[in-house]
């Protein structure tokens, strides 16, 4: 039989093109066919391209950027799944961002006993929020929170799913450019100016001004992370953010044990001071800021969707909780333990002090650097979920945003641009996000999962999963109402006028 050079490469291939000159050039071929990873399951018999895990497209909300169909090219790639510990990484930097610095300041209220129970809890409840998600996504068959919410209560439901992230994000993500501006730039208040890092150490220039250090943040550090297509692309920064949180944590300890050694730490409140209904009211005051602290909900279903094995999920979640859960509660102990009654609201803000130590304000500059630039590193991990629920928001029916460079641009530029300029101009807007923020971040957390239980369309729902839904609306509701009424008391009674 006469070999046919031409046959031969239609048939290893699954091409039609010019036939090789020789068999040298079709072992060639075959070489490099074999080093790409992505062809070695090919066969004669099967000569059609595997693509890659494919994920939902942007009208499932909260799912990967990655395309669906086969037409799209990026389906191709090498990207074989994400690791575990990635997962954890990204998912703990998800929960630890600004509320760990208010953590100290809820057991100046709660006191350490039961301000830890709290805390415990907490996460106890997120846990099982985060477990009626995925049991009830696995039901339904949605890759998507946004998804779920659709089929449990309609177009209404995934549009008000999309509201609340958008609202808790861009809170939540200016907040963290207003802190970074202070910490590394200052900030001047009720006529006090307190001196940022990098004006401490240089002096006052233009290029270490509030402005500047924003904008050179944005451009160096905030811009190309956003730019990432899939969340655990971002893992190795994650991994970094959770380690500059444990240094926090390490130095905060390190100087709580040396002023305890040296007689320098009064023994901390163990129980709450009730001393009237005020006080007593003021107890639940915390519980948005706990519920803030354990927000993770919006990232769930896009770490499920890219992790190798999709059922590991659940370990996943439960490392992360427990990984933060410590972080948060030797956090609140040592902060508590290090300022006492004095421990601020941000206890950040302690850290501008003089703390009575040797090295004290080394010491000081490491806390607040290493927490800058932990938030920096956790500002794509929030960026991720608000950019792909304001394109699903903006676009219902469009494709998946990485097959439209330009719409993922365009909406990650103006994104970074909001932000940026409601750093830069409304800095008191930390005062309305602390009603916003808290009351998205509340329905995300508990009131949107508790209510797909109780809607429970595909009858799925046990005795105990009713029972927990109807604790954490009611829980929810209920605190957040009188937080949100004693923090507004509270605001008023400070801008009234004195007689």
């Amino acid at each position: 039989m006469k070999f046919d050079p031409k046959n031969a490469a239609s048939i290893l291939f699954g091409i039609q093109s010019a036939p090789p000159k020789s068999f040298v050039q079709i072992h060639n071929l075959h070489c490099q066919l074999d080093k790409n990873p992505c062809n070695r399951k090919m066969t004669i018999e099967d000569v059609t391209p595997i693509p890659r895990r494919s994920c939902s497209s942007s009208n499932d909300v909260a799912a990967p950027l990655l395309p669906e169909t086969a037409g799209d090219e990026v389906a191709y790639d090498e990207f074989n799944g994400a690791s575990f510990s990635g997962a954890v990484f990204n998912l703990a930097t998800t929960i630890i961002g600004a509320g760990i610095m208010a953590l100290p300041a809820t057991m100046k209220i709660l006191g350490l006993v039961l301000g830890i129970s709290m805390i415990v809890v907490m996460a106890f409840l997120t846990d099982a929020s985060i477990e009626f998600l995925l049991r009830f996504s696995k039901y339904k068959k949605s890759r998507s929170y946004g998804g779920l919410m659709g089929d449990s209560f309609g177009s209404p439901g995934k549009i008000l799913l999309q509201v609340a992230v958008l609202v808790n994000n861009i809170g939540v993500l200016i907040v963290y450019m207003i802190i970074i501006g202070d910490v590394l730039a200052g900030k001047t208040e009720d006529g006090i100016h307190h001196y940022g890092v990098l004006e401490g150490w240089f002096g006052h220039h233009w290029w270490n001004g509030r402005a500047a250090i924003l904008l050179i943040t944005t451009l160096g550090v905030f811009a190309p992370l956003a730019c990432f297509k899939r969340i655990d692309s971002l893992k190795f920064t994650s991994a970094l953010s959770v380690a500059l949180a444990v240094v926090f944590l390490i130095i905060t300890a390190g100087i709580s044990i040396m002023k305890l050694i040296s007689g320098g730490v009064a023994m901390p409140r163990l129980l709450p001071d009730v001393t009237d209904l005020t006080s007593f009211w003021n107890l639940f005051t915390v519980v948005p800021v706990l519920v803030t602290a354990f927000i993770c909900h919006y990232n769930v279903h896009s770490i499920q969707n890219e992790l190798e094995d999709a059922s590991q999920i659940r370990p996943v979640v439960r490392s992360a909780l427990v990984l933060c859960s410590s972080v948060y509660i030797m956090t609140s102990i040592f902060g508590f333990l290090l300022f006492g009654d004095d421990t601020l609201d941000d206890v950040l803000a302690n850290f501008d002090t003089d703390l009575g130590i040797p090295l004290g304000s080394v010491l000081n500059d490491a806390v607040r650097v290493s927490y800058a630039l932990h938030l920096m590193l956790v500002f794509p991990i929030v960026f991720y979920p608000l950019r792909i629920n304001i394109d699903g928001l903006l676009f219902p029916s469009a494709r998946s945003l990485t097959t439209s460079n330009v719409r993922f641009g365009c909406l990650t530029v103006g994104l970074i641009s909001v932000i940026f300029l409601g750093a830069n101009f409304i800095p008191s807007i930390w005062d309305a996000f602390q009603f916003t923020g808290a009351t998205a971040a509340v329905c995300l957390g508990f009131i949107f999962p508790a209510s797909i239980i109780l809607k429970d369309r595909h009858s799925k729902a046990t005795g105990r999963d009713t029972t927990l839904a109807i604790f954490m609306i009611v829980l929810a509701v209920l605190s957040n109402a009188i937080a949100i009424y004693s923090d507004a008391y509270a605001l008023f009674k400070k801008s009234a006028p004195r007689a």
